[in-house]
């Protein structure tokens, strides 16, 4: 398919999973009802709690999640592609996988990707984060074909690696999502620069849908959803509300851009040396 209609819902998560699987619910509608073929949720889609322990007494096992399962059967209902940011899904000892999952419009997940990089990071006094005390560090990249486009998955922290980004677009990627909880400190000194960086060096549309706003367990999140053109231009932005931003993505555009800039064919072997 050369052109595709995309939306990212931009969240205001809490901790309680069900008023987050409503709140998103109505959010993807409004964003079928406008045309949406590929709707992309940000990440901790159905949970966003600090307190420790949190999202392990809060989550369950796949085939059990009630957001999993409430997303497929809307998936079907409205006949889109979804791709869920993310949800904690237990993964032993204690901690989940920070999960991504892409949807059908069967309501059948074709695709899922565990957030590889973990978010350990003390910012200031008041700003220490441990994602890896709760959730398991995923090991492999994804890149799913389907009839819309090819996707390439990722989470948040993952975006400020480079060489993963790379690496899916030399698989095919022509989107690659980046659903995001960015902190609002993080997110007004880099946000849009590694989002427009990652398109360029890639030659991929980016489709960054987040979290926004002062949440219940007493962060901030950035907001400012991004889908991003793979010369690096914005299509479409978001504020720090919850809502829907959309743009028409036409694929063509990818293969024009990596002629113009071959870089991903441009790789060469080379070694360090230093004293």
């Amino acid at each position: 398919m050369a052109k595709v209609n995309v939306a990212c819902v931009q969240m205001r998560s809490g901790i309680r999973p069900e008023a987050n699987i409503d709140a998103a619910s109505a959010l993807i509608r409004r964003a079928a009802n406008g045309g949406a073929q590929l709707i992309a949720t940000p990440e901790m889609t159905s949970l966003l709690d600090r307190k420790p322990g949190a999202a392990f007494a809060k989550s369950t096992s796949e085939d059990a999640d009630a957001a999993l399962a409430a997303f497929r059967a809307l998936a079907a209902e409205v006949k889109v592609w979804l791709l869920i940011g993310s949800l904690p899904i237990r993964a032993g000892g204690e901690k989940c996988a920070n999960r991504s999952f892409l949807i059908s419009p069967e309501g059948t997940v074709v695709a899922r990707y565990d957030k590889i990089h973990m978010f350990d990071v003390q910012l200031n006094a008041g700003n220490i984060y441990r994602e890896s005390d709760s959730f398991a560090s995923g090991s492999e990249g994804v890149v799913i074909e389907t009839p819309i486009a090819k996707i390439g998955m990722t989470v948040c922290y993952d975006v400020r690696f480079p060489h993963l980004y790379r690496d899916l677009a030399k698989a095919g990627a022509e989107i690659i999502s980046v659903p995001a909880a960015f902190t609002r400190i993080t997110g007004e000194a880099h946000w849009h620069i590694l989002l427009r960086a990652r398109a360029i060096e890639t030659g991929s549309f980016i489709v960054a849908p987040a979290q926004a706003g002062k949440h219940e367990d007493g962060r901030e999140t950035f907001g400012h959803s991004l889908i991003v053109g793979p010369w690096g231009e914005v299509l479409a932005e978001g504020d720090v509300e919850p809502g829907v931003i959309s743009a028409s993505l036409d694929l063509e555009e990818v293969r024009s851009a990596r002629a113009k800039i071959p870089a991903l064919a441009h790789d060469r072997a080379y070694r360090l040396s230093g004293r």
